[in-house]
């Protein structure tokens, strides 16, 4: 399973951006997928993750309320609406995959820069 990530760009602080997350096989044996996101200086940190079954999220605190996940199984495309953005949200964003059977997220994409001016 490969994935690609894109959506990441420039936005003003209180702007939008929508991130999406294609895999590039049909996503059976997915568990969760999962978003996370590294700033400069900093260790790379979760932000939000869906079952790929049943469609439940969990959020880290500091984007809860601002930011959505969601997930097209179709298109086997997880999305990550992020609304209200903060120039604290300036990293790269990574989305992962952890399958059935394994302990972690172990399959991640390539990462896609968002950049939030204040």
């Amino acid at each position: 399973v490969q994935l690609q990530a894109s959506g990441g760009g420039l936005v003003q602080a209180g702007g939008s951006l929508r991130l999406s997350c294609v895999a590039s096989v049909r996503n059976n044996n997915i568990l969760f997928m999962g978003w996370f996101r590294q700033a400069p200086g900093k260790e790379r940190e979760f932000v939000s993750q869906i079952s790929w079954s049943r469609g439940s999220t969990s959020y880290a605190d500091s984007v809860k309320g601002r930011f959505t996940i969601s997930r097209d199984s179709v298109k086997n495309t997880v999305y990550l609406q992020m609304n209200n953005l903060k120039p604290e949200d300036t990293a790269v964003y990574f989305c992962a995959g952890w399958r059935l059977g394994r302990s972690k997220y172990e399959i991640w994409g390539q990462g896609t820069l968002v950049t939030v001016s204040s």
